[in-house]
């Protein structure tokens, strides 16, 4: 089964709607299908941005993420957002 590789990156960002407060914000900032692209691009993402957290994930193509036990997700508490 083929598969699709990404990174997501997990930061804490001013709202948009409501500038006194803030949001967690997941992005999926590359996609491949190649796993040494995947690693070489987060290795320099983590090198050029160590202050941001960023997470490999992979899953199978043509699936709906939703029905795996697990998909893409990075946690953000409300401690994290203070």
């Amino acid at each position: 089964m083929k598969k699709v590789y990404m990174i997501l990156c997990g930061n804490v960002e001013k709202s948009t709607s409501k500038p006194n407060e803030n949001v967690g914000v997941v992005s999926v900032v590359y996609v491949s299908e190649n796993h040494k692209n995947v690693t070489s691009k987060l290795e320099e993402l983590q090198t050029t941005n160590p202050d941001v957290f960023y997470m490999e994930y992979e899953a199978p193509m043509d699936t709906a993420l939703t029905t795996l036990k697990h998909y893409p997700s990075i946690e953000i508490s409300k401690e994290d957002l203070q």
